[in-house]
């Protein structure tokens, strides 16, 4: 070809190379940088819930933005993210294994049954080379699935002991089943010899025990003996404590004597707690001696489960006896002395009048004279144990200036309220006394006091409860609910919607927040490995790092509120032993916040130990600003609540921590 020629027919090359398609090379590796304003962009539409904008993403051509969109339907659950339904099972044959895994993981976390059949396909599907995929996926069936492919799951036989993440799925599925009250003989044997065969992993002995540990219509007699032996080998706290639990859903004596001389044994405080709670199930008599004996150990959280034990578990013939110990043991923890008197209240039989009356004279004593607000509210749930107390609670109770206070009395009322004995107790009056609490619910609705009025609420709207047949108008119930504050008071307006729809006699729906509260990200791209919170409780530190890459928006809420100074003198509100600490509400009851919300961040995350620093909320999408920290494995919590730190530094002062304790200052340091 000529020069002359080539000159011609140049333009025609050029017109040609710019209607063919440039083929670039094809994006395979996910990468989630927090500065990429498009990814950015896809956790602000998560934030909003704008599930039809980020569709649009599933079919971008950079597989982190198809990920990241994915994923946001797990955290968007609900009937918003099942409109995503279609379009995340046919991500499960996307080209790129991250991709997949991030519709297999949002598909469970929608609990999704109609895409079982589209999991076990890809489950299948002979072109994966990734276990953690199918781990996930197995998962993802455990959450989603219907009963029928629980056999299959639980019998699968073929993985070896050195396929960790196939075993972990395995289990995992068997475990996430079983939380949605879905059990068989085949899943529960094969839990058990996860723990009593040698050699499977850790991990999964862990997600093995916490099934034992939850599951719930179980049946474990046939495995009891082999259990304890492995019980008494295990070298992890963490396996040992889930699975004194269950083995207390054993009744046999071999059992029952195994643990007690665990007990004796044993160093970590939180299986002691547990194997305190696992004894509940065997005959009094046996155990008593060891749980006596348990009221004088030093650490107070298992001080307060031996004390809990005996209001669970005791015996009217030993009341006088918890009484004599928590009014003359003063060494004892004001927790465990406050259990023991409710055992005493609970237990004693009605014709002990004075003796009832002198209990009853001094926790209404310890009431009045007390300056510690938890304490008061003790007290006055240890006097609910007699039900002839309750005009106490409205007349001492609904007055007090203390928010603690105002919600442990309607607290006490329910207790009274819920007692399955309450026609028995009351007699001939137990139609006056159930009248006289529906008034006594009606004003702490009308109070205006959020504490009073969820805790009300969920006492009328209870159906086996049937305040209907005392209630006949309840309009005064819509007009608190228009007086609430959104989003600040959602918990509140959830408990009265309820109630409302109860007496109405239709079916409640969840009520959803709109969008709020940005995430600042500003703040977001500050945050480097090297960025921790420092939380200051009795000249003591606990360090957390922070999670930005799971749950950006929350860990920018949590910094700009211990900047502000909002924590600092805030109490830890709650301490549940051997589960959370949890603190950040601005009254100190549970039911305070500020006048905003934020949205939950749930990515493939697990509570799989202890230390992790979770948001409470009042169902998804609530959170605001308070946060607990685990003192243990919670599996129970994964997918639910939003994961935004770690303990790095300090953890034994998270089990010291007290309910009542005052968060001195909360500083975040690079």
């Amino acid at each position: 070809m000529n020069n002359k020629l080539l000159f011609l027919l140049l333009p025609f090359f050029l017109l040609l190379s710019r209607c063919m398609p440039y083929e670039e090379e094809k994006l395979v590796e996910i990468n989630l940088d927090l500065q990429d304003l498009e990814l950015q962009k896809i956790y602000d539409l998560q934030d909003k819930q704008l599930v039809d904008s980020l569709l649009v993403y599933f079919n971008h051509v950079d597989p982190s933005y198809r990920y990241a969109a994915a994923m946001s339907m797990g955290s968007i659950k609900g009937d918003k993210g099942r409109r995503s339904l279609d379009s995340l099972i046919a991500l499960l044959k996307d080209e790129v294994t991250g991709v997949r895994l991030g519709a297999a993981y949002s598909l469970g976390q929608l609990e999704a049954e109609a895409a079982e059949g589209d999991l076990i396909t890809a489950f299948r599907d002979t072109l994966i080379n990734s276990d953690y995929l199918r781990k996930t996926i197995l998962e993802a069936v455990g959450k989603s699935a219907s009963a029928a492919y629980l056999p299959a799951l639980s019998t699968t036989s073929t993985y070896l002991r050195t396929d960790t993440l196939l075993l972990e799925g395995q289990a995992y599925g068997i475990y996430r089943y079983a939380l949605r009250q879905i059990v068989s003989e085949e899943g529960t044997a094969q839990m058990a010899n996860f723990l009593i065969k040698r050699n499977y992993p850790s991990s999964v002995r862990l997600i093995a025990a916490n099934y034992l540990q939850r599951a719930k219509n179980i049946t474990i007699d046939s495995f009891a003996i082999n259990l304890l032996k492995e019980f008494k080998r295990e070298k992890d706290p963490n396996t040992r404590m889930a699975l004194a639990i269950g083995l207390g859903k054993s009744k046999i004596p071999e059992v029952r004597d195994g643990l007690i001389q665990s007990y004796q044994l044993e160093q970590d405080y939180r299986v002691k707690c547990n194997i305190l709670r696992a004894l509940g199930n065997f005959d009094y008599p046996s155990v008593q001696a060891l749980v006596m004996s348990a009221l004088e150990d030093p650490n107070f959280h298992v001080s307060n489960a031996a004390g809990a034990f005996f209001i669970n578990s005791g015996i009217p013939a030993q009341a006088t006896t918890y009484w004599k110990i928590a009014k003359d043991d003063t060494t004892l923890h004001w927790q465990t002395r406050m259990n023991l008197y409710a055992a005493a209240n609970k237990l004693l039989p009605y014709y002990f009048e004075v003796t009832k009356g002198r209990i009853n004279q001094e926790l209404k004593t310890i009431y009045t004279q007390s300056k510690n607000p938890y304490l008061k509210g003790a007290a006055l749930k240890s006097l609910a144990e007699f039900g002839w107390n309750y005009r106490f609670f409205k007349e001492q109770g609904f007055p007090s200036s203390i928010p603690v206070v105002r919600t442990a009395s309607v607290e006490a009322l329910a207790k009274i309220a819920r007692n399955p004995e309450f026609r028995k107790f009351f007699g001939l009056g137990s139609n006056k006394v159930k009248r006289d609490l529906a008034g006594y619910f009606k004003e702490a609705i009308l109070s205006g006091d959020p504490g009073m009025m969820a805790e009300a609420a969920n006492v009328l709207s209870t159906p086996t409860l049937d305040f209907k047949s005392v209630v006949e108008d309840f309009k005064y119930l819509d007009t608190a609910q228009m007086a609430l504050r959104l989003p600040k008071e959602i918990e509140i307006y959830k408990s009265l919607q309820s109630a409302i729809d109860y007496f109405k006699g239709v079916e409640t729906k969840v009520q959803e927040l709109e969008f709020n509260h940005p995430t600042d990200w500003r703040i977001v791209n500050e945050v480097s490995e090297k960025t921790r919170a420092i939380i200051k409780v009795k000249n003591k530190e606990i360090s957390l790092q922070f999670f930005p890459d799971a749950a950006p928006s929350t860990v920018a809420n949590f910094i700009q509120l211990a900047r502000s100074g909002f924590y600092d003198g805030k109490n830890f509100h709650r301490v549940v032993s051997n589960f959370v600490a949890q603190g950040g509400c601005p009254r100190g009851d549970g039911y305070g916040g500020l006048n905003y919300s934020i949205r939950s961040e749930l990515p493939q995350m697990y509570y799989n130990g202890g230390g992790f620093v979770g948001m409470a909320s009042a169902g998804n999408h609530t959170e605001c600003t308070q946060f607990f920290i685990t003192h243990s494995p919670t599996p129970h919590l994964d997918g639910k609540y939003t994961i935004f730190a770690k303990v790095d530094e300090g953890m034994e002062f998270v089990h010291q921590l007290e309910v009542g304790d005052v968060i001195d200052k909360v500083t975040i340091k690079n």
